[in-house]
């Protein structure tokens, strides 16, 4: 079966995914009148589940929506114990070192997995474990806040495939993992 790893993300001009309050209101400032999806509805029909950080988990299960998920739901945290009840039939947990992880993962039947959190996907980087990004540019500098890389211990190489203008003003970069 082939095992991919897909990132699907907003940033800042300047790389950042939250601004300095962990906010991400921002992402919004481009009006949207028609709903533009910008390519992730097509993005979700790709994946079988969805990998998120600790800290993501928390800020989607403040938002005042509906849970926005219909793919299974793993949350990587080593300090939780458990899921809030409401989320127990949507959320399962998981922890360890990544490669076991997505070992767990895999034998559950799912191989092709959307990356996401500022932390989980630097970590997913480091181990070179990343196999395709898909970058959302809002034309907004922060000037700090989460950034969405880190320092690595060697440099990797992306092959941009694919680069989409919407709403006038948004740039997305699809990116594939040269190895």
């Amino acid at each position: 079966m082939n095992k991919r790893n897909l990132v699907f993300i907003a940033t800042s001009i300047d790389g950042y995914i939250a601004d300095k309050d962990g906010g991400i209101d921002w992402l919004h400032s481009v009006p949207n009148p028609d709903n533009e999806g910008m390519g992730y509805s097509e993005f979700m029909s790709r994946i079988d589940a969805i990998v998120m950080g600790r800290k993501t988990f928390e800020v989607v299960c403040g938002f005042d929506i509906e849970w926005p998920y219909q793919k299974p739901v793993f949350v990587l945290s080593n300090s939780m114990v458990s899921v809030p009840n409401k989320y127990k039939d949507k959320v399962s947990l998981v922890k360890g070192e990544l490669r076991e992880v997505l070992g767990e993962i895999h034998r559950r039947g799912f191989y092709t997995l959307y990356i996401d959190g500022g932390v989980t996907i630097q970590s997913f980087l480091k181990e070179d474990l990343i196999d395709e990004m898909t970058i959302t540019l809002i034309p907004y500098l922060l000037g700090g806040g989460v950034p969405l890389f880190s320092d690595l211990s060697e440099q990797l190489s992306f092959r941009c495939i694919d680069t989409k203008i919407f709403l006038s003003k948004v740039v997305q970069n699809h990116f594939l993992r040269e190895r």
